[in-house]
């Protein structure tokens, strides 16, 4: 009778022990669930200072909101390389920026255009050069891009302003200071860059 009461009382006590050692279990699965929710709900979420107060912001999926980091890198890329002031040190600062952007095909036009004598031109005739965007064509599954832009350029005795059309490939690489969208235009190339108007201005 006493064996039997011991018998009794060891499987009561295995059977306490193993239904604690799986509710411990479920209580830790649930516990890294939940926190690993909170940990991702938190990467999802910004704070931005206006005028020293933090304001929540909310980030969107990466692959939604591409499309849009894809215009905006292309447009950056062309407002850098196209909007120009007639001071050498600043056109050396906006195309060093713009040479973050793009690969060597970018290198290999600005070498052009340099042989061509196009930026002392913009330095002799004291040019500003003004880049508007029409529009970005994009084809997401191919990578592509084309820019539509017109070009004006205000010099002293004239003011002119040519259609720009270029195309290229986007590639995706890690994001750094110097490229913050994290994307790289490749083969980049010039379709059509020529005169819309040429206007003579009042010279006295």
């Amino acid at each position: 009778m006493i064996i039997k009461n011991i018998e009794a009382k060891i499987r009561l006590a295995t059977f306490v022990a193993g239904g604690s050692f799986l509710t411990a279990i479920m209580i830790a699965a649930i516990s890294c669930a939940y926190a690993y929710k909170q940990v991702a709900n938190a990467r999802q979420s910004v704070y931005i200072l206006d005028n020293n107060i933090p304001v929540l912001a909310r980030q969107t999926d990466v692959q939604m909101n591409r499309p849009a980091e894809y215009r905006a890198d292309v447009d950056l890329y062309h407002s850098l390389f196209f909007s120009l002031t007639p001071d050498d040190k600043y056109m050396e600062y906006q195309l060093k920026k713009a040479m973050y952007l793009v690969d060597e095909s970018g290198m290999q036009q600005y070498n052009d255009l340099k042989e061509k004598g196009f930026f002392n031109s913009i330095l002799s005739s004291s040019s500003v050069l003004t880049l508007q965007t029409d529009s970005i064509a994009l084809d997401i599954p191919r990578k592509y891009f084309r820019y539509y832009g017109k070009l004006k350029i205000d010099r002293r005795s004239s003011t002119v302003v040519r259609s720009l059309i270029t195309e290229g490939y986007l590639k995706d690489i890690p994001r750094s200071n110097n490229n913050p969208h994290g994307v790289l235009i490749t083969g980049w190339k010039t379709l059509e860059n020529k005169d819309l108007e040429n206007v003579d201005k009042n010279t006295f």
